[in-house]
């Protein structure tokens, strides 16, 4: 089974919710946390990760918080993915034909090396503000459920 992080679920997640309050002022990591259902701990270890990458400000004091250092727009899901872990690959050697001896001759590494461009494509082509927009319709559509 091929899974992604809990680093990468939790990051996205603490993303959209940033992006939810986009231009409301900065948001306190445990008002993040008790609507993402994430620890502050975990949004500790992994806010540094995005704000290094230009993904998001801060301010710390009395008035401090968290928000997202660009329109949702403009930040795309790889960006937020190569924040959090890096380069994305399939398997070791992808990034590193070193580490297998049969990496030059491997049909199969050719398979997920082409796999992970189409993933690549993939994560490239959605932005933040598409997800928050996702979020929001889905939203709708089960409160307009409990009120059947």
């Amino acid at each position: 089974m091929i899974r992604i992080s809990t680093k990468i679920r939790y990051g996205t997640r603490a993303m959209l919710d940033l992006g939810l309050n986009y231009g409301r002022g900065l948001i306190l990591l445990k008002d993040i946390a008790k609507r993402q259902e994430i620890s502050v701990g975990y949004l500790e270890q992994i806010i540094p990760s995005l704000k290094a990458a230009g993904l998001v400000n801060s301010s710390r004091g009395a008035h401090g918080g968290y928000a997202l250092a660009k329109d949702p727009a403009d930040i795309i899901l790889k960006e937020i993915i190569s924040a959090l872990e890096g380069s994305f690959s399939l398997t070791e050697c992808i990034n590193d034909p070193d580490s297998c001896e049969r990496a030059d001759f491997c049909i199969t590494r050719d398979l997920w090396d082409d796999l992970g461009g189409l993933i690549d494509d993939f994560l490239l082509s959605i932005t933040l503000q598409q997800l928050i927009d996702k979020y929001r319709i889905k939203q709708r559509s089960c409160s307009l459920m409990y009120n059947i």
